[in-house]
């Protein structure tokens, strides 16, 4: 299948540039990849990036026979998006847990969505500068910057790719009337929700645009057209049930817990603050939580713009289809995610917008461009307040992309911009917490407890700060807490178990452990303590198949790799005394740290004395014992000395 351009523009612009299109759609590639290139610094946040690569070992495996079948056979962070996970582990192969590979990808796939979506525009309307500026806005609008520089959203800028491939093969359809055409549009369809369930709409977009830009309307009878999209419909309908039935147990939100009133109020205004962010976008966050409550005057007041906007798209529209039709794309593309079925707890969000505005720059682009004319406007003028308008985005784009940087930087930046939202303390506090500054993270968890006493989450992290710093007595109460508000979590019955294994309740925490693994099989921390428990009960024969389990699982998970290389460079474990295994974890744990961990080190040598290589026991022993502080200097050494007493002679002779 080919697609082509040609230079003519309809009277509109032929004679005026000698600019091939393929020339402008490469250049505003090329600027939405440079603008965004700054993300390809950025690291992974551990808001769903965990889920999706960092501490996803299926993922991290790569593209392999069982990863394929895990992402196709099941539902996997409330969701069923297999190609979305299949690219997750292509980048996985290509880049490790390298995150600028990963961002890149992201940014390459936003880039090639702006060139496709001014073929789209250029083909269906047959302008050069409004589709230009369509796929500008598109590109460099700083409410697309969560869909590119977010790593877990990589199903957003995917799926709208073969989106926009429908599209352009539909458009092809209809224009030569070509099977192959309309084979390649419904493939690349069903490519998209497997991608994400987004675009479920497109069937009626499809139908949007047979009435303007393409035309066949009245052309064609309308029954033809609706039957000619059956097949789309069919494949939309079998992934709503799929979307549905994946998210229906975790993600979707009971009419209890949020009522059809606040679904309906919460949809009106989010229409609403979906525009205010394009034309203002100012105070954009990560995460904008749902009101227990909606005052009435914010509801009417939406309302009556939403409708005073359908009706003048609805009149105007009959001398200005693209009005009829942009507004339309808006409103249709996001009814999944408007909050009907309301999924999560978020009000709106940023990156529902990638595909749907879409409508709203067509609307824009396409009455500036009749006004001009209108009014005569001159070429230079309208060249540069475009241009003018276009610059801001690219600014305003650049500005909000580096609050992605990293987690704190995120989520500082929404508490700044947001009010009484207990996720985003909570992340807050998680990022904290990675740096080990846990009195702040606390303070973060309490504030989240304020704001909504069921969070589990909060109540585990504080659980767990509580024992690792020797008060596991005053982290019980914690840890029981987030266990029976959710006791479908692995984490909380992780959590509890490694408590009350400290306070001694070995058959208790063997039990958490235990129904940790049972709830899922993948959790590696749970394998871990399971051999945990197994050696404090002196059962260390048995503790062998959970922690090689917790390694498989959870390859790069260096203070786990060095605890495992110990116990079983201490000679405890009987069918790892040969110390093999032991030298390659530690080896692989202090290629992940690098040459100045004195730890790591430590540990190698350890393996490598077990291993009967006491050479180069020695050799790493002595650099270990180079970079050491005060408190660990006295045990090595003595390791050290050790190791120089059982070096055989020969060895030490021959080196």
């Amino acid at each position: 299948m080919t697609f082509s351009l040609d230079s003519t523009d309809d009277g509109q612009c032929s004679g005026r540039t000698r600019i091939h299109p393929r020339v402008i759609g490469l250049a505003l590639a090329l600027v939405t990849l440079l603008a965004y290139l700054p993300a390809t610094q950025h690291g992974f946040l551990n808001y769903d990036d965990d889920a999706y690569v960092t501490a996803n070992a299926t993922v991290q495996d790569g593209l392999t026979v069982a990863g394929i079948k895990w992402a196709f056979t099941g539902c996997h962070v409330s969701n069923w998006h297999p190609l979305t996970w299949l690219s997750h582990m292509v980048d996985c192969n290509l880049f490790h847990l390298n995150p600028a590979g990963h961002h890149l990808v992201n940014i390459l796939f936003h880039a090639a969505n702006t060139f496709l979506l001014f073929i789209l525009i250029r083909r269906m309307t047959g302008t050069l500068w409004p589709a230009a500026t369509v796929a500008a806005l598109f590109g460099w609008h700083p409410l697309h910057v969560e869909s590119v520089a977010w790593v877990a959203e990589r199903k957003d800028v995917l799926s709208t790719f073969f989106g926009l491939l429908a599209l352009l093969a539909y458009e092809r359809h209809a224009r030569e009337k070509n099977r192959w055409n309309y084979g390649w549009a419904l493939c690349f369809f069903a490519l998209s929700l497997l991608s994400k369930p987004m675009l479920v709409t497109l069937p009626m977009l499809m139908l949007l645009l047979d009435y303007w830009p393409l035309q066949r309307l009245p052309k064609n009878n309308l029954l033809r057209l609706l039957l000619e999209k059956l097949p789309f419909i069919f494949l939309a309908a079998i992934l709503c049930v799929v979307t549905f039935l994946a998210q229906r147990n975790e993600a979707v939100a009971s009419l209890q817990r949020v009522s059809l009133a606040l679904r309906l109020e919460n949809s009106t205004v989010s229409y609403v603050d979906y525009l205010s962010k394009t034309f203002w976008p100012v105070d954009l966050a990560a995460f904008y939580p749902l009101p227990k409550e909606i005052p009435w005057l914010q509801v009417v007041v939406a309302f009556v713009v939403l409708s005073a906007i359908s009706t003048v798209a609805w009149l105007a529209g009959r001398r200005q289809p693209y009005l009829r039709v942009g507004w339309l794309w808006y409103l249709g593309t996001l009814v999944p995610v408007i909050g009907l079925i309301q999924v999560g707890d978020q009000a709106l969000a940023d990156r529902y917008t990638y595909f749907p505005l879409i409508g709203i720059f067509i609307v824009l682009t396409f009455t500036f461009a009749d006004f001009a004319r209108h009014i005569q406007l001159s070429q230079s003028f309208t060249t540069t307040l475009a241009g003018l308008i276009l610059i801001s985005c690219l600014a305003t784009t650049e500005n909000q992309l580096r609050y992605w940087r990293d987690s704190e930087t995120l989520f500082t930046h929404a508490l700044a911009v947001t009010h009484d939202n207990p996720l985003v303390h909570l992340n807050l506090g998680a990022a904290l917490q990675q740096q080990q500054r846990t009195a702040e993270a606390m303070a973060e968890y309490r504030k989240t407890l304020q704001l909504d006493p069921a969070q589990h989450e909060a109540y585990n992290n504080i659980g767990r700060i509580l024992h690792d710093e020797g008060k596991p007595a005053e982290a019980l109460p914690y840890c029981l807490m987030a266990a029976r508000l959710d006791p479908k979590t692995s984490a909380s019955h992780d959590s509890l178990g490694i408590v009350l294994a400290e306070l001694g309740r070995f058959a208790e925490a063997h039990a958490q452990f235990a129904e940790a693994v049972r709830l899922d099989a993948n959790y590696a921390p749970a394998h871990f303590q399971i051999a945990r428990a197994l050696l404090m009960q002196g059962r260390d024969a048995e503790a062998l198949k959970p922690f090689r389990e917790a390694v498989r699982l959870d390859p790069n998970n260096v203070p786990m790799l060095l605890y495992i290389a110990r116990v079983m460079a201490a000679d405890k474990i009987p069918d790892a005394r040969d110390g093999t295994e032991a030298v390659r974890l530690a080896l692989h744990a202090q290629q992940l740290m690098g040459d100045n961990q004195p730890v790591a080190l430590d540990t190698l040598a350890m393996a490598y004395a077990e291993a009967g290589r006491f050479v180069d026991a020695v050799q790493t022993a002595q650099q270990a014992v180079k970079l050491a502080q005060s408190g660990d200097l006295a045990a090595m050494r003595q390791r050290l000395e050790l190791y120089q007493k059982q070096q055989p002679w020969r060895e030490s002779f021959t080196k």
